[in-house]
């Protein structure tokens, strides 16, 4: 099954972008007027930041959001096909920030959220950094298209560690220059037992504190990144120094900090950021307490 799928999807892939993105308007057309998939987690979710917001503005947001995601998977379809050079020149950023802690001989850590295109990302951040670049991921329930994601991730040498067995597999990797790229608007799924509760717009919600626990046992200089879309076909992301010395921040103060900046970030574009994420699905109780 793999190979068939493997074999679709790349003659789809050797399609040129401006004939793929005709494709991607189909299929957003019947996502959101005929399928409507997720509608209702995604006008919820936009209920629960932008209250003050129309219903006029909230639909705008949310059509804006179904092209883009549409176009994001069409895009990563081009990764079974297309050069490096193809994507480097499509994605570009200040990579310097984080090269310059090569020449310190500091690990690094990017914490991000769920903002297209990350997948491009992960395959033009190992042809950027000196660092050897970690990525984490969580794997998908199907076998099949977890194996293509797999060899699409990893096609330009990141090293890629399931969020499963994150601890056991980045041992490995502990004491070397490593660049670890974590997705940490994950919500905290099977480890429920150790989230703690934040306000996350104007409601509150689980959070997992492990990105921040890593970067203070590893002491690796915490470096938070968005991407923006210039224009269709075109990313730049944009890395801000969120702590250069971790081991003096506390996992709960690290963590409001990513908190914030997320925010900021879908305040400011958002139509990026991943609204079928059921980010708000688990109820708080008082017992809980709230970290900020």
């Amino acid at each position: 099954m793999y190979y068939i799928v493997y074999f679709f999807f790349y003659l789809i892939s050797l399609l040129p972008l401006r004939i793929l993105y005709v494709l991607s308007d189909a299929i957003y057309l019947l996502m959101y007027y005929v399928v409507g998939y997720r509608k209702k987690v995604v006008m919820g979710n936009l209920d629960i930041v932008f209250p003050g917001k129309s219903r006029e503005e909230k639909v705008r947001i949310a059509k804006k959001f179904y092209q883009n995601f549409i176009d994001s998977f069409i895009e990563t379809i081009k990764l079974l096909s297309a050069p490096d050079s193809f994507f480097e020149k499509r994605f570009t950023g200040n990579w310097e920030l984080i090269n310059q802690y090569y020449d310190q001989g500091r690990p690094v850590q990017l914490h991000l959220g769920h903002t297209f295109n990350w997948e491009w990302g992960n395959v033009v951040i190992p042809k950027k950094i000196r660092h050897q670049f970690l990525g984490v991921y969580m794997p998908l329930h199907d076998k099949t298209f977890n194996k293509l994601f797999m060899k699409m991730r990893s096609r330009t040498g990141a090293i890629l560690i399931s969020a499963l067995n994150m601890t056991r597999e980045f041992l490995p990797y502990r004491k070397t220059l490593f660049c670890l790229g974590l997705v940490a608007d994950q919500s905290p799924g099977s480890w429920m037992h150790h989230a703690k509760w934040f306000r996350f717009f104007n409601k509150i919600a689980p959070f997992t504190v492990g990105p921040a626990k890593s970067a203070i046992a590893n002491n690796a200089v915490v470096i938070f990144a968005c991407i923006h879309r210039p224009k269709r076909g075109q990313y730049e992301v944009a890395f801000t120094l969120a702590e250069e010395n971790p081991k003096g921040i506390t996992e709960i103060a690290l963590t409001k900090k990513f908190i914030d900046y997320l925010e900021n970030t879908i305040a400011h574009d958002p139509d990026m950021w991943l609204w079928t994420h059921k980010r708000w699905k688990r109820e708080w109780k008082e017992e809980y307490g709230i970290e900020g």
